[in-house]
């Protein structure tokens, strides 16, 4: 058995480029605790795919609901909601009044309510994310991880999704318990993208404004939350200039009763901008349409 184990841990060093040691184990493998791990090395090898699917435009409008009965009677281009729990039957109605369907997963932290929460490895969980109970980023260079969203992916396929948002796809500028990088990062979010477009599916790139520029082409939007309450919307622009639209939600009361200035800098800006509930659940929608 142990001749067996060192046969199998020899071929995980060949097929992700781990380095190995003399005892037999990897170098990812004991960073990870046993749990094998991805080497992209250089971030910038790895090649957008090409995608000829359906895509958003800069003036592209939208939705965005997470909680409660998904409300389809919006006069919107794509509607934002859940990948796990939204019914069937309300994306089979959103597509028969023309909506373009964009499902909603976390692609950067784990979330123990989840239908496949059983399938993720200990050692791949860190820490809590603040604010969010039973909510822990993971470790985004395990193939684990990988796998795991892989098969999200193919659940986007198969509940008829036009397109996927992978959320909290930045956890390497958090506090996450593990040692991740930009290069990291920027490996995994080209990998989830490209995943996404092999499937047929259009993806969008959820914050992580950092690396917006060398990730723009890989994705055909961009998702934001509170650009203009932070002063970041300037570094969204490579989407915008590239065609593609910007999407953001603010929660600031102060825009809840007063929008106008918001509204007046976002359409300078081309951003597609809704002031939503911190809760996603379609207690009220302002927008700046």
């Amino acid at each position: 058995m142990k001749q067996f184990m060192l046969v199998s841990l020899s071929l995980l060093a060949v097929m992700f480029g781990c380095s190995s040691s003399d005892d037999g184990t990897t170098e990812d493998d004991n960073l990870l605790g046993g749990e094998a791990a991805i080497d992209d090395g250089d971030a910038n090898a790895v090649a957008a795919i090409s995608y000829s699917g359906w895509k958003p435009e800069v003036t592209t409008t939208w939705q965005w609901q997470l909680l409660g009965d998904v409300n389809i009677e919006y006069d919107v281009a794509v509607y934002d909601i859940d990948l796990f729990d939204v019914p069937q039957t309300t994306i089979d109605q959103l597509h028969t009044v023309g909506r373009k369907v964009m499902c909603y997963f976390s692609g950067g932290s784990f979330e123990e309510w989840r239908d496949d929460a059983g399938d993720f490895p200990k050692v791949v969980l860190g820490k809590g994310l603040d604010g969010w109970e039973g909510e822990r980023w993971l470790d985004i260079r395990s193939a684990s991880v990988r796998q795991i969203m892989a098969t999200r992916l193919d659940l986007a396929v198969s509940r008829q999704c036009d397109g996927v948002e992978p959320d909290n796809m930045d956890g390497y500028t958090n506090d996450s318990g593990f040692d991740m990088t930009g290069a990291h990062q920027l490996a995994y979010n080209r990998w989830l993208a490209n995943a996404a477009h092999e499937r047929g599916l259009f993806v969008a790139l959820k914050n992580d404004v950092d690396q917006v520029r060398e990730l723009e082409p890989y994705f055909d939007l961009q998702v934001n939350e509170q650009c203009h309450e932070f002063n970041e919307c300037d570094l969204l622009a490579p989407f915008i200039d590239a065609g593609k639209p910007v999407f953001n939600a603010e929660y600031r009361r102060s825009y809840v009763d007063n929008p106008s200035d918001l509204c007046n800098q976002a359409d300078a800006e081309q951003i597609r901008v809704l002031v939503l509930p911190l809760d996603l659940d379609d207690a009220f929608r302002i927008t700046c349409d």
